[in-house]
């Protein structure tokens, strides 16, 4: 296992905002306040210079990244992720997206990951808005493997980004020789009765799940996809018409999702097999436990065998 998984999420973007920025002098960070959260105050010690704390005005901070990235500079700016997308959303979709800033947004603890920061602090809805801005490449490493392979990618990619991005461990998905394009989405586990579709904190339950279909008898493919878009139709078309059935599973409302995507795209291409979908339903979060809100958002293993289940015998 790689050592990288022994660190935190948060850990592994500030070692390479840090690492990078020895060779990249375009790099900037922005934050709202929020150093001690996310660890950048890390990469303020090493590049005081580079470093704006934009204090509690999220809207503000997009539109000074916006400004550093016209005049040549990388801005990476983080918050909470209701904070970095809802809050100032016109920002985002006018002075980074209408003007083709290449302005990167790091939306931290998505959906239920805020955990007892409660529903104020839980975005369900934030890849719904980014993927409306047109040109926003929108971006989900698993774990702290795939965050590290993807970050020198999302340096060289010129175009707005919105990444979502957990705090603390990772459950591993990756090894330190595993192979990750930030536009291709991965076959983690091989199967042909039923494909398994997942993003973030939801590829590790679908791993799990997987193993315990085998175990009844249900052979099921496992996608890891960290890009919400543009998202990678080949591999997803593929595997569904390989395996005549699909689920997707997502830490976000199933209104506007990668269900939502992946409905689309095999409606589009007339690929008319049964689908499932686990996500979090029409509703705000609240304040508890990871465990606790997967377990009444219905974002468990359980969750993800029964949707399995229900298509695969649709499929019959």
């Amino acid at each position: 296992m790689s050592d990288l998984h022994n660190k935190e999420m948060r850990q592994v973007y500030v070692d390479n905002l840090i690492k990078y920025s020895k060779f990249d002098r375009r790099i900037v960070v922005l934050e709202a306040d929020l150093m001690n959260c996310i660890g950048t105050g890390k990469f303020k010690d090493a590049y005081p210079r580079r470093f704006i704390n934009c204090g509690i005005a999220e809207s503000n901070m997009i539109g000074v990244a916006a400004g550093l990235a016209s005049c040549g500079k990388v801005p990476f700016c983080s918050s909470f992720s209701p904070f970095a997308t809802r809050r100032c959303y016109d920002q985002i979709a006018v002075s980074v997206g209408y003007t083709k800033q290449n302005v990167k947004i790091v939306g931290t603890d998505p959906g239920i990951m805020a955990q007892v920061n409660g529903g104020t602090h839980m975005s369900f809805e934030d890849v719904a808005l980014m993927t409306q801005v047109p040109d926003m490449v929108v971006v989900e490493p698993c774990d702290c493997v795939c965050l590290d392979k993807l970050f020198p990618q999302i340096l060289k990619c010129d175009k707005p980004m919105y990444i979502r991005l957990q705090r603390k461990k990772t459950p591993a998905i990756y090894s330190s020789n595993s192979k990750i394009d930030l536009f291709k989405a991965n076959v983690i586990v091989d199967g042909s009765d039923i494909t398994i579709i997942a993003c973030g904190i939801m590829v590790h339950r679908a791993v799990t799940a997987a193993m315990r279909l085998k175990a009844e008898g249900i052979d099921a493919k496992v996608i890891a996809l960290h890009t919400y878009k543009p998202l990678d139709s080949d591999t997803i078309l593929k595997a569904c018409r390989e395996t005549g059935a699909v689920v997707t599973c997502e830490n976000h409302h199933l209104i506007g999702g990668l269900g939502s995507e992946v409905a689309s795209l095999l409606l589009e291409n007339n690929v008319l097999i049964p689908m499932s979908r686990v996500g979090i339903g029409d509703r705000y979060g609240e304040v508890g436990k990871e465990a606790y809100l997967a377990e009444v958002m219905h974002l468990t293993e359980q969750d993800i065998i029964d949707k399995a289940k229900e298509a695969f015998s649709k499929k019959k």
